[in-house]
């Protein structure tokens, strides 16, 4: 996995808690963290754009070949 992808799996974990927080507390961490309690906060909008370009990003390793797998179906020589 490239580091790419590594950052950008941390903002979509990061993303899903946030929004596990609002489904049952109503409560947005990051609009809290980085936008002043609301959502409309310009850095708030930056992560929230960094975060569904990271989901995007992570659309791509639902279709990668799992290596551990494609390593046990190899033959043994």
């Amino acid at each position: 996995m490239s580091v790419i992808q590594r950052i950008s799996l941390l903002l979509v974990i990061i993303g899903a808690i946030n929004w596990g927080l609002i489904g049952l507390f109503q409560f947005d961490l990051v609009a809290s963290l980085f936008g002043g309690g609301e959502q409309s906060g310009a850095f708030a909008r930056i992560i929230y754009t960094l975060v569904g370009i990271s989901g995007l990003i992570n659309l791509g390793l639902l279709f990668k070949p799992n290596e551990e797998m494609a390593d046990r179906t190899q033959p043994e020589s």
